[in-house]
């Protein structure tokens, strides 16, 4: 039999299939699903479509099925149109959250209905409902009278009934403290609120509403009405504290409502945070050669393969997402984004990793971690090459701790104890520059290294640090020789 004979084969009985028995649900076919039945998907095929070129689903009312359009592929000599309907088990007030927010809000339905959980019949109700004693628990007009509460915030314990060891691991990572190692920094909240807020009564915390929070989180603190106050939401930080005492944010990576692997897979969801002069990690990797051939040849790269099975050959280079949580080799995925690191390297000194405590700057294990990160390595590079790396960017960093790090401190200290700083810092020459030595110039050099951004190593780290160190050197001489603070 030829293949194009065995393909009008093949075709004929799938549509005799389609329309024999999946095509009915106890009712004549084409009669619609009497109201309070299942909701269903309904893929349509149409030919001449390309490989992969699917439409996204669209929600219809009433009922409300969760509807796939699906192109055929070349060669398909099956009729033009068929659907095929499968019970997802929707419930009432899942059907009627989408009918209402598709004409509210419809960027939301649209989102969602592309997404994994429209798929598998996973609604707004599902995420979103909360019992009658929750301390967050609303209704609005259309609920009222009925046992059904909601809540706008969906804290990560929620997403843990589904995604229990994606929670665990992120509760072990780095980001967990995103919003945590900010609360006993009392020089961080005078920066934020007295400097940058000018202390103004009013207005003096925006600068951590539109800015810090949007990054890091904050504690979500709920008002009278049971909803969350503006000053601590909407924010996207990963860090957030929720009213349930749950920390994180699954949608800083996978935005709602379409939560998509691909999102999260690509440099750009890591960029939203992880940029800036503090932490160029998006600038380094555009400069790194991984990001060399991400942006001159990822546009047919495979994203959506499922988790732990997205290895070299569905892409080029690696991304973010890649190095620090994919499944690549013999590992598995993680969402402990410290679980392959070495170094802290964004302290104001670097150590290597060593703590189990996650509130610590050294959480993880630098050597198990600096092994995993070479088995990442290991899948495009040779033994030497991966090696010499990280000898290159470990001598970056410990030079970055003992010729400029250490020297600047042991001036600072020095001048503390001679009282020969100012108690604004923010007015004091010295400690500007020694501010920037280590949160600006030297995390650029240190994660520029790191990360093969020689940009980023160099003329925006190195070649700053040694004008710090020199600025920083003719202040100290002068205020010890003086005894004074200059004017």
């Amino acid at each position: 039999m030829t293949r194009h004979a065995a393909i009008m084969v093949i075709g004929l009985l799938v549509l005799a299939l389609a329309g024999g028995a999946c095509g009915r649900t106890g009712q004549d076919a084409g009669e619609p699903a009497a109201e309070g039945d299942s909701a269903s998907v309904a893929v349509e095929q149409s030919t001449g479509g390309a490989v992969g070129d699917s439409q996204p689903a669209v929600v219809e009312s009433p009922p409300t099925p969760v509807v796939v359009h699906v192109q055929n592929s070349p060669g398909d000599m099956s009729v033009e149109v068929f659907s095929l309907q499968v019970s997802r088990g929707m419930t009432e007030e899942g059907r009627a959250c989408v009918d209402c927010h598709r004409l509210e809000q419809p960027g939301i339905v649209n989102d969602w209905k592309d997404s994994r959980h429209a798929h598998a019949g996973v609604s707004c109700i599902d995420c979103h409902e909360v019992d009658a004693t929750d301390p967050t628990a609303t209704q609005h007009e259309d609920l009222i009278g009925t046992d059904t509460y909601i809540s706008v915030l969906v804290p990560p314990s929620r997403c843990a009934n589904c995604h229990p060891t994606e929670v665990d691991q992120f509760d072990s990572s780095g980001h967990f403290r995103a919003f945590r190692q900010i609360i006993p920094k009392d020089d961080l909240h005078a920066l934020v609120s007295r400097h940058e807020g000018q202390d103004h009564p009013e207005f003096g915390n925006a600068p951590d509403e539109t800015g810090c929070m949007q990054c890091h989180g904050t504690e979500i603190v709920i008002g009278d009405d049971n909803r969350p106050l503006d000053s601590t939401w909407p924010n996207m930080g990963i860090g957030n504290v929720y009213p349930d005492g749950s920390t994180g944010n699954c949608s800083t990576c996978h935005t709602r409502h379409k939560f998509s692997i691909v999102e999260a897979r690509k440099p750009n969801a890591c960029a939203s945070c992880h940029l800036g002069p503090d932490h160029p990690d998006i600038e380094i990797y555009e400069n790194s050669k991984h990001g060399h051939i991400f942006l001159t040849d990822s546009a047919d790269w495979i994203w959506d393969s499922a988790p732990d099975t997205w290895e070299p050959g569905d892409y080029r280079a690696p991304t973010c997402a890649t190095c620090h949580m994919s499944g690549i080799g013999e590992l598995s995925t993680t969402h402990n984004i410290t679980e392959r690191l070495y170094w802290n390297l964004w302290a104001k000194r670097s150590g290597v990793r060593d703590s189990e405590d996650v509130l610590d700057p050294l959480l993880g294990n630098g050597e198990e971690g600096r092994a995993k990160m070479k088995l990442v390595c290991s899948s495009c590079h040779g033994a030497l090459h991966t090696d010499s790396f990280f000898e290159q960017g470990d001598r970056a960093v410990q030079l970055y701790n003992e010729a400029y790090y250490d020297v600047a401190e042991g001036w600072r200290q020095d001048l503390q104890d001679a009282g020969l700083l100012l108690e604004n810092p923010w007015q004091d020459e010295f400690q500007r520059i020694y501010y920037y030595l280590w949160h600006h110039e030297g995390r650029r050099a240190r994660q520029g290294a790191l990360m093969g951004g020689p940009d980023w190593a160099h003329w925006h780290g190195f070649f700053e640090l040694q004008q710090d160190l020199y600025d920083l050197e003719a202040i100290y001489n002068r205020r010890i020789e003086t005894g004074q603070v200059e004017e």
